[in-house]
C-alpha cells in the first residue's frame, strides 16, 4: 500500500529531515510541525546554500510554496 506524502511527514514529526527549497537552500533539522499547506517548522536547524554550511538556527519556518521535496 502506498503511503501518502502527509503521512509519510507526519511519522518523521520528531525525527531528522532534510528540506530542499527552490534556489539550492536546504535545510536539515528537527521536524516540530507542519500544517497542510506543507509550512513546516524545524528546531536545530543548519542551513545549506550550494552544498557549504551557512548557518545554524534555533527554529526554522520554511515555506511550503518554496519546498522543492522533504526527506526523511
Amino acid at each position: 500500500m502506498a503511503t501518502k506524502p502527509l503521512d509519510m511527514i507526519n511519522s518523521s514529526r520528531g525525527s531528522r529531515v532534510l528540506v530542499e527549497l527552490r534556489g539550492r537552500r536546504c535545510y536539515a533539522g528537527t521536524l516540530s510541525s507542519f500544517d497542510p499547506h506543507l509550512n513546516i517548522v524545524l528546531i536545530d536547524a543548519e542551513e545549506t546554500i550550494n552544498g557549504e554550511l551557512s548557518r545554524k538556527l534555533p527554529t526554522v519556518l520554511v515555506r511550503g510554496d518554496n519546498i522543492v521535496y522533504v526527506s526523511p
